[in-house]
Parts: C-alpha cells; sequence; structure tokens
C-alpha cells in the first residue's frame, strides 16, 4: 500500500491520543503478538504497540510486527509504534480525503 507524508500525517494527528493496546515483550514478536495486534487492527484500524527491549531493536520489531499483521507503520517514536490497516468494507478512516 504504502502511505504518503500527508497521509502519514493525518494518521499520527489520529492516533495522538490512543493509548497503547498492545505490548510486545522481551520475547519480541511472537505468535501471541501477532494475533493480538491483528484483533487489535481489525477492532480499531489505527493501534499503538508498545515495544519492550527484546530480541530485536525498536525498528526490527516495529517492521516485523507491521509486516506479519499487513499493516503499514505509520510512526515509529521512541518505542512506540503507530499501525494502520483499513477494514475491507466499513473503514472509518479515509485517507484520500
Amino acid at each position: 500500500m504504502g502511505l504518503t507524508g500527508k497521509q502519514r500525517r493525518k494518521l499520527r494527528a489520529l492516533g495522538h491520543h490512543l493509548s497503547p493496546v498492545v505490548q510486545v515483550g522481551a520475547q519480541g514478536v511472537t505468535a501471541a503478538v501477532v494475533a493480538a495486534t491483528e484483533q487489535a487492527l481489525y477492532d480499531h484500524e489505527l493501534v499503538k504497540a508498545k515495544i519492550a527491549e527484546g530480541p530485536e531493536d525498536r525498528h526490527e520489531a516495529a517492521e516485523h510486527l507491521a509486516r506479519s499483521t499487513g499493516a503499514e507503520l505509520a510512526q515509529l517514536l521512541g518505542r512506540t509504534a503507530l499501525l494502520f490497516k483499513p477494514r475491507e468494507k466499513d473503514s472509518k478512516i479515509r485517507l484520500d480525503g
């Protein structure tokens, strides 16, 4: 999909007030973390994930989580990643206008 700068800006603004709903623990990005993130993305479309120190650095863990869930990494600020995956239908977040 790939996000433009303008789309990333909009997602950052929408995600600013959100609290992290997924935590990546010391074991890194596990199957359970991927499953929890997929469910959160299905429910909310835009979620924050908190990344603890683990086997991967924060950049690798954020990219791995985004790749595993089919989401776009909208932002990585410190140890907090903002992930976006629009629903196939009935998406609440519109990036085209």
